[in-house]
């Protein structure tokens, strides 16, 4: 009993991981830009795919693969906030919202066009063998994952705190207005944010598809809402919050499906957002604002 919960643990954190990279880009663009991406989860599909292009038509060795995809998000998400969300800069919310739904079904459509809806088998290039401790099973891909995943926790969290660009995006964040009036390049600080939050999206994409091992067009969008609802768990805006959310919510969906239902467990999954909003509306980690008016 005791390794299946272990199991199930090492399970949750390796999906909890990858939910967390997916819900950095969400919380990233709404701390500050205080707009809701969600086009953020078909980035991991565009990333699944620009992989696959890479390996299998390109013939790339791992690597320069793993490098090709990263970048390929990385435009990808300047050119979305380019087109579609920076004309919008000033627009009601909901226009933004909308666009973003829009710009979802857009890459959904064009992967459709383009790969069609035939689920297509990938091997995945992670190579790494299991170790056993304890009696407990640890797979490759789960040790591959929680090192990336701890290793860019760290290195967003110094570019934050301890980078000029950082600082930038802190304050842009805090007050758009001010940061404008101190010098702050406003617009470049957005497209930036968009271009790291894309990125750490493509990682999420190269591990979810190393894990399950094939791709289709709407692969990205359950996930994507699981990293939102991550996201809102930890408190949306707040990076550490998008971490917790990500690796409670992975662990929750693994013990649900283990030892519940599998059927449920998606279900459990989005009761206990309402329950923790319905407690703490602002989430593990947000920070309660008041609303001049």
């Amino acid at each position: 009993m005791l390794t299946n919960i272990l199991e199930q643990l090492i399970n949750g954190l390796r999906t909890g991981s990858i939910y967390a990279l997916i819900a950095l880009g969400y919380t990233m663009v709404y701390g500050i830009a205080k707009m809701i991406n969600f086009a953020h989860g078909d980035i991991i599909m565009v990333g699944a795919y620009a992989l696959y292009v890479a390996v299998a038509l390109l013939h790339l060795p791992a690597i320069p693969a793993v490098i090709f995809t990263c970048v390929v998000c990385a435009v990808l998400g300047v050119i979305i906030e380019r087109i579609a969300y920076k004309p919008l800069r000033n627009a009601p919310r909901l226009a933004v919202l909308i666009t973003a739904i829009g710009v979802s079904y857009f890459l959904q459509s064009a992967s459709l066009i383009i790969f069609k809806a035939t689920p297509i088998p990938f091997q995945s290039i992670i190579n790494v063998d299991s170790i056993n401790i304890g009696g407990v099973t640890i797979s490759g891909i789960t040790i591959v994952t929680l090192v990336v995943t701890t290793i860019s926790m760290i290195i967003l969290t110094f570019f934050i705190n301890k980078t000029k660009a950082g600082s930038a995006m802190r304050a842009v964040s805090e007050d758009m207005g001010a940061a404008q009036l101190v010098g702050i390049n406003v617009n470049k600080t957005i497209t930036m944010t968009f271009a790291i939050g894309s990125f750490l999206a493509a990682v999420a994409g190269i591990l979810y598809i190393c894990q399950y091992q094939s791709l289709k067009p709407t692969m990205g969008a359950l996930p994507g809402i699981k990293a939102f609802v991550a996201a809102v768990l930890g408190g949306i805006g707040s990076i550490p919050g998008a971490m917790l959310g990500g690796i409670v919510l992975g662990i929750i969906e693994s013990f649900s499906k283990a030892f519940i239902s599998t059927e449920l467990s998606d279900a459990i999954v989005f009761s206990v957002l309402v329950i923790v909003l319905l407690v703490r509306p602002s989430g593990f980690l947000g920070k309660k604002k008041s609303e001049k008016v």
